[in-house]
């Protein structure tokens, strides 16, 4: 099934590294005009560097003010993939506000900030669209030190629902991808401890890690007009570990 984003503009944010840089790169291989958005310039350069084509914004999506004016200036978009996101581990009793805060910022806020600016543009050009959330098993699943990482995926799932209703209307599509452990620079980092990986990888049926390319082959199937009837679904990527 070959899928095309020929004359398709395509925003995608925290994409200058890990799943958000691959997901820009294929959108590209696939004929797309992707602006790549991340805070980090260094790793915007570098992506850039290796693809001229792709164009860049370097932004703060912490910030209201400063990313909304960002994306404000870009112009219409026909689909947007949400990626930017922090991930750090707290206990339920450690966890502080401080860290509470800037999850939900980022991870929730942003995300709402960044597809209100988009889903405008998208309804004023009555083209219709798709949005892509990346979202987590941690949204379904408890896990231990995980406990503001899961609250703002769970949000981050329920604001994916109402966007999916209330823009449904205007043909623009809303949906989440909810990945397990994806085997990026970061997730072999905090997963190659063999004594910390098994108890993971026995709750997952096919026992193994997902790989980047297989959140990006989802990613790109939910934007295409190949999803057209998919809306507001949240689509595990894990192996069948919410299965169990």
């Amino acid at each position: 099934m070959e899928i095309s984003f020929k004359n398709k503009r395509v925003l995608v944010t925290g994409a200058g590294q890990g799943i958000g840089r691959s997901i820009a790169i294929e959108l590209w291989r696939a004929g797309a005009q992707v602006v790549a958005v991340s805070r980090t310039k260094s790793h915007l350069d570098s992506l850039h560097h290796e693809y001229p084509a792709i164009q860049i914004v370097s932004v703060d999506l912490g910030n209201w003010d400063a990313a909304r004016k960002a994306i404000d200036q870009l112009g219409h978009f026909d689909a947007l993939v949400n990626n930017a996101a922090v991930g750090l581990t707290e206990d339920f009793l450690t966890t502080t506000p401080e860290n509470f805060d800037l999850l939900m910022n980022v991870n929730v806020k942003a995300m709402l900030n960044v597809s209100q600016v988009v889903a405008k543009k998208m309804i004023d050009a009555k083209k219709g669209g798709a949005i892509v959330n990346i979202s987590s098993q941690a949204s379904k699943a408890a896990l231990w030190g995980h406990a503001t990482y899961c609250a703002s995926k769970g949000a981050v799932d329920a604001l994916t629902r109402v966007m999916a209703l209330e823009l449904g209307p205007h043909n623009i599509r809303v949906n989440t991808v909810n990945p397990t452990v994806i085997m990026t620079e970061m997730g072999k980092l905090g997963w190659s401890d063999p004594a910390k990986a098994a108890g993971m990888l026995a709750k997952i049926p096919l026992g193994r890690f997902g790989e980047v390319s297989e959140v990006v082959n989802a990613v790109l199937f939910l934007l295409s007009d190949k999803a057209s009837m998919i809306n507001g679904v949240e689509l595990p990527i894990d192996g069948g570990f919410l299965a169990c």
